[in-house]
């Protein structure tokens, strides 16, 4: 079964934004993925989150940037309820940023 992009348009759900340089080095394999869901409100970047998670090894990081307020709240949640372990979570312009490790 072909696999539909994270981010439900064509293209890379990865893709570089400016703000990619600032992204702090974890020391994990994959560090510094970054899913895109700004644009999209609650629950739409908690749910790419949960499927970019399913997808990553056991140990990996993925960056989460969103524009939603609710995401504040939401994303935080999920991640402790799934087990996976938030790394950072800031502001960083108008975006809300996440930084997720996949459970091992």
């Amino acid at each position: 079964m072909p696999q539909r992009p994270l981010d439900g348009k064509r293209g890379n759900p990865f893709r570089r934004s400016a703000l990619d340089d600032h992204l702090p080095d974890y020391g994990q394999p994959g560090s510094g993925q970054r899913l895109d869901a700004r644009g999209h409100h609650c629950p739409v970047p908690t749910l790419r989150l949960r499927r970019a998670l399913e997808a990553l090894p056991p140990g990996d990081v993925v960056c989460l940037l969103a524009d939603d307020p609710m995401a504040r709240i939401d994303v935080p949640h999920f991640v402790s309820q799934a087990g996976h372990d938030l790394l950072d979570s800031r502001s960083v312009g108008t975006s809300l940023e996440f930084v997720v490790r996949k459970r091992l």
